[in-house]
């Protein structure tokens, strides 16, 4: 459907909310897709490797690293959205199997019907709660989880927990790689308390955000890199420093995480909203 027809705004309500679709000024086959008014993905149709978002962009360079280039995957997306993701593993890697988990299935219905898969895509979509869906799934059977669910902006409470970054550990291959986006502001304690939990399940990993993130500066999201063996940090680092968005990488997780304790099921919150001025200008 690369040349699928230039339309208007498209708006749905689904099970999380408002869902509109807004075609890009700058690219006549590219939409962001908003929920509530944050924006949540954004797809090329006709070219799945364009990539908008600066976070997506830093996950889609930890998975250009985790294997050879052109190497299928075994993929479990948590988290749909557009499947901005999915789509661009699906080109990188042909023959990848790609699992999606989502819990809007009118989401997923209008995502299907106004942006629809490449037709040889092997990704399929299944409509149901992240945590319950990880927990039924077998041993060892995925080299690339990645982890990007929200309830509106925030990340549920109950894939927060050390219990549920234990289950993710179990479902990935041991040579396999957890990919997180986790979004925080000042002073950062949520971030901290999930690399703590992450690193509790898999202890090598790394980070990539904006300077000004790390930092405490401002609101905005930090991708973890995680597993039982280390990510390439120094194709990262190089990755990171040269891409449009230039972001630092952070290896002393130790440090960042200052102490923090992993995060259990008994006190799991959701992670923080973002500030009501940060989707404001956003047409």
């Amino acid at each position: 459907m690369a040349q699928r027809k230039r339309s208007e705004r498209q708006v749905e309500t689904v099970a999380s909310g408002v869902a509109e679709l807004l075609p890009d000024p700058d690219r006549d086959t590219a939409y962001t897709l908003l929920l509530d008014g944050a924006p949540q993905s954004h797809v090329d149709l006709a070219d799945p490797t364009h990539l908008q978002f600066e976070y997506v962009r830093r996950m889609a360079a930890a998975i250009d690293l985790l294997a050879p280039p052109g190497q299928p995957l075994r993929a479990l997306h948590l988290g749909g959205g557009a499947l901005t993701i999915p789509r661009y593993l699906a080109t990188t890697r042909p023959g990848s199997a790609q699992r999606v988990v989502e819990i809007d299935g009118p989401l997923v219905e209008f995502v299907r019907r106004a942006l629809p898969l490449p037709a040889k895509a092997n990704i399929r979509v299944r409509v149901g709660d992240a945590r319950a869906a990880v927990e039924g799934m077998r041993d060892a059977g995925y080299d690339l989880i990645v982890l990007d669910v929200f309830a509106g902006a925030r990340t549920p409470a109950h894939l927060t927990s050390v219990e549920f970054a234990r289950e993710l550990a179990r479902v990935l291959d041991p040579g396999g790689h957890l990919v997180v986006n986790i979004t925080d502001g000042p002073p950062l304690r949520h971030a901290r308390a999930q690399v703590a939990t992450i690193r509790a399940a898999l202890p090598e990993a790394c980070l990539i955000a904006d300077a000004s993130v790390l930092r405490g500066r401002r609101f905005g999201n930090l991708v973890v890199i995680a597993g039982h063996t280390p990510p390439p940090v120094a194709g990262l680092a190089r990755r990171a420093a040269g891409d449009w968005f230039p972001g630092r990488l952070e290896t002393d997780l130790d440090r960042f995480a200052g102490g923090a304790a992993p995060v259990t099921d008994s006190v799991a919150v959701a992670s923080p909203p973002p500030p009501a001025a940060l989707f404001g200008n956003r047409t």
